[in-house]
């Protein structure tokens, strides 16, 4: 059981919601997987974080195609990384904690920061 985002890749390779949301462009959805909850009959969600991420990179290693791995950093999300995300026309990022346990739902060991100037803010679905 992967956990990903659907996604359609505009020509500047950032995510494009509104080509996702208009189903016009359905043959080009790819799935940005960034955890790995089950493999098999083995449940890994008790697993730390980046073991998961391990497990992802193992089992997407040959790269089925509509399937891509999200990009993961370790650091932490400072001014200036989430500035440059700003300038890539990025939506926001999401930090984890990687050393945690899969918990769903929000949860204190991860965080949400948006980027308020991007054209997703004023989106109503």
């Amino acid at each position: 059981m992967i956990d990903g985002e659907a996604v359609i890749l505009g020509v500047d390779g950032i995510s494009d919601f509104n080509a996702l949301h208009s189903r016009k462009h359905d043959p080009e959805v790819q799935l940005y997987a960034f955890d790995i909850l089950a493999m098999g009959s083995d449940d890994l969600r008790s697993l730390p974080l980046h073991m998961r991420k391990a497990n992802l990179e193992k089992l997407l290693a040959r790269r089925p195609d509509g399937i891509t791995v999200a990009p993961f950093e370790r650091g932490e999300i400072g001014p200036d990384l989430f500035r440059a995300a700003c300038r890539m026309g990025l939506e926001g990022l999401v930090s984890k904690h990687r050393d945690r346990p899969y918990r769903g739902g929000r949860q204190k060991f991860w965080i949400k920061v948006k980027n308020r100037s991007h054209p997703a803010m004023e989106r109503e679905l």
